[in-house]
This record gives structure tokens, C-alpha cells and sequence, in this order.
């Protein structure tokens, strides 16, 4: 789902706001969460997840291409941790039960020891 996407399907739910309204609401959010990860804040949304700023240090690269050595600059990148409830959400099936869907790991670190 993209943004517009997203926008236009909270519009339809919601019939008594404009789209305008929805965009605004939706850009406003997107916009506070930009700002306070850049200020280094952590910001949680119970029940979906976490978004934080990892730090990834400078160090020294390949060209893949020509294999020459390159200096690769510090950088902060987003990271995305999932809720308890949001992993729950998305493997449950149909019945309420927990789906086991092939590729999916289902057990705990101690199966793998079977």
C-alpha cells in the first residue's frame, strides 16, 4: 500500500471528513514521526511497533565492481521494531486460531534443536 492508498481507503471509512482532511492528518503524522526520529527520539505506536535511529559507524567499503577500497561515511538509518499485537494480528487465520503458513517460523528456539 502507498501513501495515496492509504489516504484513499481512510477517506472511504471515513465519509464524514474531506480527503484533504485525511491527506492533511495523514502527512501531519508521517511528518512528526520524521522529526522525532531525526531529533533522536523513539517513537512507539502501542500494539503496532517502535521506530528508533541505529547509528552505523563509518568503515572502509568495496566497489563491487572494480574492488578498489572506499570510505564509506557514518550514517543514522531508521529501524522498525513490530508490536506484540501486530505479530499476533498477522498470524492469525480465519478461525481465530495461529495460521502456520509453510515458511513461517512456528516453534522456538529449542524445536530447532529436534
Amino acid at each position: 500500500m502507498i501513501k495515496s492508498e492509504l489516504i484513499a481507503r481512510l477517506a472511504e471509512q471515513n465519509p464524514h471528513l474531506y480527503q484533504r482532511d485525511v491527506e492533511r492528518i495523514v502527512t501531519t503524522v508521517f511528518d512528526e514521526i520524521t522529526d522525532a526520529l531525526r531529533h533522536g527520539d523513539r517513537v512507539e505506536l502501542r500494539g503496532f511497533g517502535a521506530f528508533s535511529v541505529k547509528r552505523r559507524p563509518a568503515r572502509i567499503g568495496r566497489n563491487p565492481r572494480t574492488g578498489e577500497s572506499v570510505s564509506v561515511a557514518e550514517k543514522f538509518v531508521p529501524f522498525f521494531k513490530t508490536g506484540k499485537e501486530l505479530r499476533e494480528r498477522l498470524n492469525i487465520d480465519g478461525t481465530g486460531q495461529t495460521s502456520a503458513t509453510p515458511g513461517a517460523m512456528t516453534g522456538s528456539a529449542s524445536d530447532a534443536d529436534d
